[in-house]
């Protein structure tokens, strides 16, 4: 019985370690994902800087006469302003995405980390049980041994008492017949 237990102890055991595995192979991929979202934020972010140093050679730039700046020189730095703010829009945009992959994976942990835990308070709760078995049998085992002892000792003064008890008729026997023989030889 105790063997069955951990036949199938060992095959639980086994089913969950392969679980883990696939479950490292999906958090892999989602790290993945979480890798390529950030380099397309930092991709953003370089572009924004490149820009950021065009709006500011943009404000420098006077190309009127006298040294001013003329509307040509302000409509291309509000354009370079423009596409600015519309990078940063879209790395708003990827940053929230961001934020989602690494919610994402902050539940996964969390909910591998509960799953590891229940997985672990059933194999405590499955080892006691198996400790608790083993005890109660061992138990069993030492009262069929004291049993089998006092059985064994009742049987060999059983035995001792029939032999001595043998022994006796035995010898009160010869001790009849030889009397009577006596007799038969002094008539």
């Amino acid at each position: 019985m105790v063997k069955n237990l951990f036949i199938i102890l060992f095959v639980c055991i086994s089913f969950d370690v392969m679980a883990l595995g696939e479950q490292s192979q999906s958090l892999q991929g989602d790290t993945s994902a979480y890798q390529t979202q950030r380099l397309r934020v930092n991709a953003l972010l370089a572009e924004r800087s490149a820009k950021f140093g065009q709006y500011d050679k943009s404000l420098n730039a006077r190309t009127g006469i006298f040294g001013f700046q003329t509307k040509k020189d302000i409509r291309n730095s509000n354009e370079i302003l423009r596409q600015i703010v519309l990078n940063d829009n879209n790395i708003f945009k990827e940053l929230k995405t961001l934020m989602e992959y690494k919610d994402l994976e902050v539940t996964a942990v969390k909910n591998d980390a509960n799953q590891t835990s229940d997985r672990i308070q059933n194999y405590k709760v499955a080892i006691k049980t198996l400790q608790d078995q083993n005890e109660k049998l061992h138990k069993e085992a030492l009262s069929h041994d004291v049993g089998r002892n006092l059985s064994n000792l009742i049987i060999a003064f059983l035995v001792l008492t029939i032999a001595g008890l043998i022994w006796y008729f035995t010898r009160k026997i010869k001790r009849i017949s030889l009397t009577k023989d006596n007799e038969k030889t002094v008539f």
